[in-house]
């Protein structure tokens, strides 16, 4: 199979110092912590969402979304290969960017239930089950090649969370007229 990292859509980072890469990957000190990278990655992701992307129409989050995507795909894979280790826990950009997907047009919902800090809490725990057991078959896509099996498991954790809270909301919260 040829290396992913060869297509013009990613050859780019190639172009980027180790240092850069790999500490755009870690998400700086975010990866380096010993126990539980993935979890303070995912933390980070719950700023991330606070920040950009939880007052943003619906469209604007998922156009967010996907340039971060496609971003994390290009620089995860390249940090994997210059790290020559796969998938390592220390690369956190992963979790960091699928956290906001978690919470994709649940924003009237959230609102409308007065306990906005409840389904972020309710997301986060959610996203860390999907992203740490990997059921529904999230598991595999960690086999495909480069940065784009290190972010499809965590953009599917992410979506699956989106689903169960989207169930959730409609059982729950009545939204006004």
């Amino acid at each position: 199979m040829t290396d992913p990292r060869n297509h013009p859509l990613f050859a780019w980072a190639r172009l980027l110092p180790d240092r850069w890469v790999v500490e755009a990957a870690r998400c700086g000190p975010l990866g380096r912590v010993r126990k539980g990278p993935g979890t303070v990655g995912s933390v980070g992701g719950l700023a991330l969402y606070a920040v950009a992307f939880y007052h943003l129409p619906l469209p604007a989050q998922i156009l967010l979304g996907a340039l971060l995507v496609y971003l994390a795909v290009v620089l995860c894979g390249e940090a994997e290969a210059r790290l020559a280790k796969r998938d390592p826990g220390e690369i956190v950009l992963d979790e960091l960017v699928a956290v906001p997907l978690c919470f994709l047009g649940l924003r009237p919902w959230m609102e409308a239930s007065g306990y906005v800090w409840a389904w972020v809490l309710a997301g986060f725990v959610l996203f860390r089950f999907f992203d740490i057991a990997k059921p529904l078959g999230i598991g595999r896509l960690q086999k495909w090649p480069g940065g784009a099996g290190v972010v499809a498991d965590d953009v599917a954790a992410a979506l699956a969370t989106a689903l169960v809270l989207h169930i959730a909301a409609r059982y729950i919260v009545t939204l006004p007229a």
